[in-house]
Parts: C-alpha cells; structure tokens; sequence
C-alpha cells in the first residue's frame, strides 16, 4: 500500500495543528502560572510593607514575639495555598496535554492497524504466519500501553492524594505552633 499525496498533506496538517494545540495548551498553563506569581508577588509586597509598619510600631520585645508569633500561621497557611495552586495548574495542564498525547497515540494505532490489515489483504500466499505475528505484536504493544497508561493514571492519583495529606499535616502543624491568643 503506498500513501498518496493528499494523504501525506493531510496527515502532516493534522501534525501540525496538533502541534499549535500542545503549544497552545502548554501557553495557557504558562499564563496561569504567571498570574499566580504575579498575584502572590503583589500580595507579598503589600504585606511586607504592612509588617514592617507593626514592627516598627513594636513598644516592647514581648509584643515583638507577640507579633512574629501571629505572623507564621498565615504565612504557613499562604504557602500552602500557594502550592496547592501550583499542584493544580500543573496537574491541570498536564492532564491537558496527556489528554491529547493520548487522543493521537490512540490515532496512530488506528492508523497502525489499519495498514497491517491492509497489508494483510494484499500479502501472497503463506505469509499467514507472519501476518498474523505481526497483527499479534501490535495487539501486544497496544495492550501494554493502555497498562502503562492506567499505572501512570494510578500513581497520579497516590501522588495527588499524598500531596494533599502533606499540604493538611503542614497546615494543621502551623495551626498547633501558634500559641493561642490572649
């Protein structure tokens, strides 16, 4: 089977507009992370100013502990969010991208398959041995990318629930540090 000039065009368009897609997707995540510092930097910047005006305000080196003391829970609880942020654009983007990786391996094994049946079809006579060795190596191959795929999504899955048990154990810990108020 030999490929024709329209189907060779047509295939190379698809590659391309694949590609302007994962860039694009890729572009996004990029923007988001942007904001996010952007946000935080801002954030930061103002609450830096509003610190340094209590602690130049500090009479006595009681209220100075006082005060560092009311900082860190916030802090902790900021970086915290800060980083459940991150998880979640660069889990977002990340699924984005497996999505479409995903959608064009399974295209491709379309495509794949297709090409072994028909050139299965056009085989001689007594090739049926390595024809059908060869539609049973794509099935195995096939197989064993869909398993790695589930392993990859499984361990996704731990890592996200480990992070967000880390990200409470954090939380709940800078909530016990600070003594309570009097």
């Amino acid at each position: 089977m030999s490929l024709t000039a329209e189907q060779i065009l047509a295939s190379q368009k698809t590659n391309i507009e694949t590609l302007f897609g994962l860039t694009t997707k890729a572009f996004e995540g990029l923007e988001k992370l942007v904001e996010l510092n952007m946000t935080v930097s801002r954030a930061a910047l103002s609450e830096a100013a509003q610190q340094i005006q209590a602690i130049l305000n500090v009479k006595d080196a009681q209220e100075l502990l006082a005060l560092q003391a009311s900082l860190f829970q916030p802090m902790a609880e900021k970086t915290a969010a800060y980083s459940r942020h991150l998880y979640d654009i660069a889990s977002g983007t990340g699924a984005e991208l497996s999505k479409a990786f995903e959608s064009q391996v399974a295209d491709a094994q379309k495509a794949f398959t297709e090409l072994v049946d028909s050139a299965a079809k056009d085989a001689p006579a007594g090739s049926e041995t390595a024809v059908a060795l060869m539609k049973s190596a794509v099935s195995a191959a096939n197989n064993t990318f869909e398993s790695v795929q589930k392993a990859v999504k499984q361990a996704s899955e731990v890592a996200e629930t480990n992070f967000n048990a880390v990200a409470n154990t954090a939380s709940d810990a800078a909530k016990s540090a600070v003594p309570p108020k009097r």
